[in-house]
């Protein structure tokens, strides 16, 4: 089978969706199937990955204020299509690409799109009040469920939209992680003491420093235990447009910015070096970032809103209000916990999610053999 895959706002280093394409294909291709990539990118190129998928870009525009994601024209993709003559149509995108539903339905190729957000939430963030923002969502989730064969949500918040207005064609699959990549072996004491810089506690959040990631509340949470007489430091991994505002926040608070990582391999060694991660942000669908730094040992403290409260449980983290002093409360009472017990917990649990089980639990509903 000739499965195609599809994205606009593919993340031009990193990134949660990135992440699963690379994955999902990689395991399509593992399985016998023939596998394209097609994603947005600053001119067009056609490659093969490591992995054996074929990756092709097409030239796209950037979107102002996201750090560098790009939206190509779906006239440009559907062109590209007639070209490649997939047997099955897998769309990472439910705003810019919706239409390649119907056009998988004119071609009569079953189709598979992945809701990797909200759309109830995203319009709240766009100060749409929210009785307004779930009518229109609802509006628009009717017209894309009714154009593909599957709509695949992560998890059950994620689901819950479609749950709202009666779609029967929803399934869910939850992500993996890379439980090699991921390892509480990459532990490495001398490089936590040097990060620390003589904090007891070195406190993580990994990730893009956008607005929707709320990662201001890792900053003030650090500043709560800081005034409650805490020795702990944060490290922040990542870049995006809020990161001089966050500088600003945090001058004055044991607060360090590494900017982008592009080295996984350390990004790996810093989640598995650390004593907690925070992923605070309300809005999180599935929250890849959160599950890696499960996989190496490292409890996580959430935001309750989001989908994470279904993934992070007690003992190997906490779902929590949003604000900062109930992040502070869950990261003082984990690093009460006996430090053995905790990161056990919290690899055993993201031993539940793995790569294998989510690529086959997509080929059937993709109607792969």
């Amino acid at each position: 089978m000739h499965i195609v895959q599809l994205a606009n706002f593919y993340g031009p280093r990193s990134g949660g969706l990135r992440t699963a394409l690379h994955h999902l294909g990689a395991g399509y291709a593992e399985r016998g199937h023939r596998v394209t990539l097609v994603v947005p990118g600053p001119r067009h190129a056609d490659e093969t990955l490591s992995t054996g998928v074929r990756r092709v870009s097409l030239p796209a525009p950037r979107i102002p204020g996201t750090g560098g994601y790009r939206a190509v024209d779906p006239y440009r993709v559907r062109a590209l299509l007639r070209a490649l003559r997939p047997d099955r149509l897998e769309v990472s995108d439910r705003l810019t690409l919706r239409g390649m539903g119907a056009w998988a339905r004119r071609h009569d190729v079953p189709s598979v799109v992945i809701s990797h957000e909200r759309l109830d939430r995203l319009l709240e963030q766009f100060l749409l009040p929210s009785p307004l923002a779930r009518r229109v969502a609802d509006v628009a989730n009717r017209r894309m469920a009714a154009s593909y064969d599957r709509v695949v949500c992560t998890t059950a918040f994620a689901r819950g939209e479609f749950e709202r207005i009666g779609a029967p064609n929803v399934a869910r699959v939850p992500l993996g992680v890379d439980l090699a990549a991921f390892s509480p072996m990459l532990r490495d004491h001398g490089w936590r003491h040097e990060l620390a810089g003589g904090a007891d506690a070195l406190i993580v959040h990994c990730g893009r420093l956008s607005p929707e990631k709320h990662v201001e509340r890792s900053v003030d949470t650090v500043a709560q235990l800081t005034e409650s007489g805490q020795r702990v430091r944060l490290v922040v991994a990542g870049d995006g447009p809020r990161r001089r505002a966050l500088e600003r926040r945090a001058r004055g608070l044991p607060v360090t910015f590494l900017g982008f990582v592009s080295d996984r391999v350390r990004v790996a060694r810093l989640l598995a070096s650390a004593d907690v991660s925070l992923a605070p942000g309300p809005h999180e669908t599935f929250g890849l970032a959160a599950l890696e730094a499960l996989a190496s040992g490292t409890p996580v403290v959430v935001s309750a809103s989001s989908a994470l409260r279904e993934i992070v449980r007690p003992g190997c983290g906490a779902a929590v209000a949003d604000h900062a002093p109930a992040f502070a409360t869950a990261v003082t009472d984990l690093l009460d916990a006996p430090e053995g017990a905790r990161r056990a917990a919290a690899r055993a649990r993201a031993e539940e999610f793995t790569w294998p089980r989510s690529v086959q639990r997509m080929l059937t509903l993709l109607r792969c053999p």
